[in-house]
């Protein structure tokens, strides 16, 4: 039985990290941008940190006008944020939790604790017709906040599952999957689109992939990774093939 097509959004941002580094233009990420749209990517997502470690401010509107793919701002639930997303109008705004010292976002934004902050927010961004995700960990609890706050989808943090990969222990790694399936499951149920990323890789992609109520997955510093060893253009072809093979 094949299932709905699974989406591919390629997260850009540690291109502009590279880039960064020397404080120049190269690699540019919206070069990036333009390779993910001939290789059959469906979307490109893009970070706007408070501290621009990656991403910076003029490159969201050059990805815009490079390519016809959506755009996905990952932002936090600050004012500034809000401000920069409806100048610039991206197809999708997912909202993540952002600590100043993390190197990366770890973990799910806590949307039951934060509900009075993440509202308003909400509220604005949906009126001005920009999709409106949550990246929370696969949790009843974050998935019940998710409803009450109206956000039409949601995108679940698999770092916990990548890291049992990582460690190669298999007993959590299912049950971890499990947990997301059985989320994604009730997300379906209830009328909100799931999503799924953070540390995926051609190695633990394909039980993700498999689970029929996801719709989309957000890879990105793997990709960009492997890009430095086989380009990006191959590196985004075989995990599309390999998302392609699970389902």
């Amino acid at each position: 039985m094949r299932h709905n097509p699974l989406r591919l959004g390629v997260n850009i941002d540690h291109v502009a990290t590279i880039r960064n580094a020397r404080g120049g233009d190269h690699p540019d990420p919206v070069r990036a941008a333009q390779i993910v749209a001939q290789v059959g990517g469906d979307g490109i997502t893009a970070h706007l940190r408070e501290d621009r470690r990656h991403i910076r401010d003029d490159d969201l509107k050059r990805i815009q006008e490079a390519t016809d793919l959506p755009l996905n701002l990952e932002m936090a639930a600050t004012e500034e944020m809000l401000a920069i997303a409806l100048r610039h109008m991206p197809h999708a705004a997912c909202i993540v939790p952002e600590k100043r010292e993390e190197r990366t976002t770890e973990g799910g934004l806590d949307a039951a604790g934060q509900h009075n902050t993440l509202a308003p927010i909400v509220w604005k961004l949906k009126d001005n017709g920009i999709r409106v995700s949550l990246f929370i960990e696969a949790d009843e609890r974050q998935l019940d906040a998710a409803l009450r706050l109206g956000v039409p989808v949601v995108e679940f943090h698999t770092g916990e599952y990548a890291h049992a990969h990582l460690d190669g222990d298999s007993e959590r790694m299912s049950r971890e999957l499990k947990r997301i399936a059985d989320i994604a499951a009730l997300a379906a149920k209830n009328g909100i689109e799931p999503h799924a990323g953070h540390g995926l890789t051609y190695e633990n992609v394909q039980p993700i992939a498999a689970i029929p109520q996801i719709a989309e997955l957000n890879i990105g510093h793997y990709l960009v990774g492997e890009a430095v060893f086989v380009g990006l253009e191959e590196a985004v072809r075989h995990m599309r093939e390999l998302m392609d093979d699970a389902r």
